[in-house]
């Protein structure tokens, strides 16, 4: 799937920052967002090694999945991992933004949210 034609993209954060985000309103990065400059997102497909690389083992995490239609003046796909295409959102995200969201993190997640994006 070419990453103009993804819409929706994911984004793992902690429980806590994602109660920070739906009361705010907006969200402007975890810390290595803001020390990188833009926020990280994840396809569907990508979510999983992202989990694994970044959050195997964590508990208290929230995947929320994210309508880049509703930012996307601000979205840049820039490869990344292996040259694979990463959309990075240069400014804010605003909660509206946000379709749905996961508490129960774990590997079959995104096994299932990977198989709903083929779908």
């Amino acid at each position: 799937m070419a990453a103009r034609s993804i819409t929706h993209v994911f984004k793992i954060l902690p429980t806590d920052a994602f109660a920070s985000w739906k009361s705010s309103g907006t969200f402007s990065g975890a810390g290595i967002d803001i020390k990188d400059g833009y926020i990280h997102l994840s396809t569907a497909s990508q979510s999983g090694e992202t989990y694994n690389k970044w959050f195997n083992g964590q508990s208290g995490l929230v995947v929320a999945e994210v309508d880049l239609n509703k930012v996307q003046d601000e979205v840049k796909w820039e490869p990344s991992r292996g040259g694979d295409l990463f959309a990075h959102v240069y400014g804010k995200i605003p909660f509206s933004a946000v379709t749905r969201s996961f508490e129960d993190v774990n590997g079959d997640l995104f096994q299932k949210l990977e198989s709903e994006q083929k779908s």
